[in-house]
């Protein structure tokens, strides 16, 4: 039974990322279908011209390659309009070195900002939280972010985490602490003896009953 969308401003993790249509830099997009079969990361900044965000949005478009390589789009939001966020990608191309390469989502009526919950009750009402969504090809959100404004965000961590979660996805193991693309990983939990034998012919190293380490399926 498919999973219904949740209820606004309110996002579970494996809830159906809510769907909508929005002005971005580079036309109006119904979300599920800008996605198509890829996974997606959403991340969202509290206004443009800001200085964190500046940084931000200027390092996703030097690494917007490896996004690719996993089947990955990105797409930031804030509340201001199409025509604030053009003016604002020139200063990203200048101080960061990179143009401005992905999409930006005009949310001046909060739309979409209160739809995935990114508006803080206790923040001002025009301003959105610094939130981070990875989404899966299945629409489904597998991880969700909120940063606090003075701290950058690590999309190094973002892309740590998409790897981890395409293998997991595709193999049924998880991934321990610290794990990076190459190192070992752990059979998951749900995952008898017996099938184990037959998934990790080669076998794998058990450190107690429920912690079985094997190396990366490639």
């Amino acid at each position: 039974m498919e999973t219904q969308a949740p209820p606004k401003g309110y996002i579970r993790l494996g809830d159906i990322a809510p769907d909508f249509t929005a002005d971005t830099t580079q036309g109006t997009i119904r979300f599920h279908d800008w996605l198509g079969d890829s996974w997606g990361v959403l991340f969202s900044h509290p206004k443009d011209f800001t200085p964190v965000c500046t940084t931000e949005l200027g390092y996703v478009a030097k690494i917007k390659p490896e996004f690719e390589k996993r089947g990955v789009k990105v797409i930031g939001l804030s509340v201001d309009p199409v025509e604030s966020h053009l003016k604002w990608e020139e200063d990203i191309g200048e101080t960061q070195g990179t143009p401005m390469n992905f999409p930006m989502i005009a949310d001046p009526d909060r739309k979409v900002s209160e739809l995935y919950g990114m508006i803080h009750p206790e923040s001002l009402p025009m301003l959105t939280v610094r939130s981070v969504f990875i989404i899966g090809a299945d629409k489904k959100v597998k991880l969700m972010i909120t940063y606090p404004a003075s701290t950058g965000r690590n999309f190094d961590e973002v892309i740590r985490v998409i790897d981890s979660l395409q293998l997991s996805a595709k193999h049924t193991v998880a991934t321990p602490a610290n794990w990076k693309q190459g190192e070992d990983v752990i059979i998951g939990a749900s995952v008898t003896n017996d099938e184990a034998k037959v998934r990790f012919p080669d076998g794998w190293r058990e450190v107690k009953p429920y912690l079985r380490y094997v190396p990366q399926p490639q």
